[in-house]
């Protein structure tokens, strides 16, 4: 995996700044997340990586309507250079590239149970004075968390849940 990354990382960048060039992340953004569920596609995949399937097929298969000529320039290197099977590497890292260049921190909620709109406002609210920059919230239900929830925003992760406590407490009881 951290190979991969590694070898996306250098793509990513170079997507991001021939994106942010003509004020077009947010296309970008939307091809690529489209193009690399295209490509995940086991059968997709599988012909991806097929010797026989030339560049320009390649690029062919994962043509999007609508989307700029760079854009298809783009995935024509990545063919060329059989990078294809990290697309979806390379979209998740240009949407790090992103969020950072717009100063969004996104965070993910996970609870036991659905939480109300104004909760999670209010945790929004809380992330954006402690970050200083705007939050992106998604949300998630896990009920082994028994109640609370666990917020993930990044580096910083932040377990309020009732299962985290049950379990500082175990290890604080058999110290």
């Amino acid at each position: 995996m951290s190979q991969s990354l590694t070898l996306a990382r250098p793509y990513a960048r170079a997507a991001f700044a021939a994106s942010s060039q003509g004020g077009r992340t947010a296309a970008w953004s939307q091809a690529l997340g489209l193009v690399a569920r295209i490509a995940a596609d086991p059968r997709v995949e599988a012909l991806l990586k097929h010797p026989q399937l030339s560049s320009s097929e390649a690029v062919a298969l994962l043509a999007v309507d609508g989307a700029d000529e760079d854009f298809g320039r783009f995935i024509g290197l990545l063919a060329d250079n059989r990078r294809l099977p990290l697309l979806a590497e390379i979209a998740g890292m240009f949407e790090q590239l992103r969020a950072e260049a717009d100063r969004i921190v996104k965070a993910r909620v996970t609870a036991a149970s659905e939480m109300p709109a104004a909760e999670l406002e209010s945790i929004r609210l809380a992330l954006k004075q402690r970050f200083g920059r705007e939050v992106e919230l998604e949300t998630a239900i896990d009920e082994s968390l028994i109640g609370g929830a666990v917020i993930d925003a990044g580096d910083v992760v932040i377990d309020g849940s009732l299962k985290g406590k049950l379990s500082r407490l175990q290890t604080a009881l058999a110290s």
